[in-house]
């Protein structure tokens, strides 16, 4: 598929996404959401790709949902209210349960809907100073892809509250601080470190950390007991394990 919001390239067994609407600071299209929800589930199968990056083009990760072009999609449309709702809904299960580790570099601009897509991934790495806030509140608009959710369980319900509340962006270097983002660096180092992550995750046992993955999600909105229940319960086979530990042996 040829795609036009987005640009996609594989690397070895890395695929970066390109968020790339640069003229309006990527701001999020339904063409770009369905184009994204596409891409993830080709990726979700590939047996090449080990870890995802996502980032903006530009001067910005996404400054939010493109009212305009959504306005005008519906107008014409080409796609329904529903659609976009649920593809970025689709998007998110479909980043949840995929075995890939995901990681997302955000620089710039992130508000609103792209910070709700932000929080979809396992790692989320972000310019010391980046801008996110949550402005639904600001423009009388209604979450729907999880923000209510997904922001207090990183942060707080009551650090979420204020950031809904007020709408005030917060930089990067404070995201890091409250909790969400696993790390804060310089801008020029951004890609650096999306990729040494990436890297680091490589050497290690791609099924072991698919599995984990899954437990992780599964278990984390449950209680502590139900938890341990389903990681004891958890069966896979882990064929990459021998290869690990002959490496290990070899290096002693």
């Amino acid at each position: 598929m040829t795609y036009q919001d987005i640009m996609v390239e594989q690397q070895d067994a890395v695929t970066t996404i390109t968020l790339n609407r640069p003229a309006s600071l990527n701001a999020l299209s339904p063409l770009m959401l369905h184009e994204l929800k596409h891409v993830f589930t080709e990726i979700s199968s590939s047996a090449t790709c080990k870890v995802v990056i996502v980032k903006g083009a530009g001067r910005a990760f996404s400054a939010g949902v493109d009212l305009k072009a959504m306005n005008e999609s519906l107008v014409g449309g080409q796609f329904t209210q529903y659609q976009i709702i649920q593809d970025g809904n689709d998007l998110a299960e479909i980043i949840k349960n995929m075995s890939q580790p995901t990681i997302v570099q955000v620089h710039g601009h992130c508000y609103t809907g792209a910070t709700e897509i932000m929080m979809f991934f396992d790692i989320i790495i972000v310019a010391e100073d980046a801008k996110i806030g949550d402005t639904h509140a600001k423009w009388g608009i209604m979450p729907t892809w999880g923000m209510t959710q997904r922001l207090a369980r990183l942060v707080g319900i009551n650090k979420a509250k204020e950031l809904s509340f007020t709408c005030k962006p917060i930089s990067g270097k404070y995201a890091e601080k409250i909790g969400l983002a696993n790390r804060a660096v310089p801008l020029e180092e951004l890609d650096k470190t999306g990729l040494e992550i990436a890297n680091d995750i490589l050497q290690n046992s791609a099924q072991t950390i698919a599995a984990m993955k899954h437990i992780y999600n599964e278990g984390f909105y449950t209680t502590l007991e139900e938890g341990l229940q389903i990681e004891t319960n958890f069966k896979t086979n882990i064929t990459d394990r021998a290869e690990f530990l002959r490496s290990f042996e070899k290096n002693k």
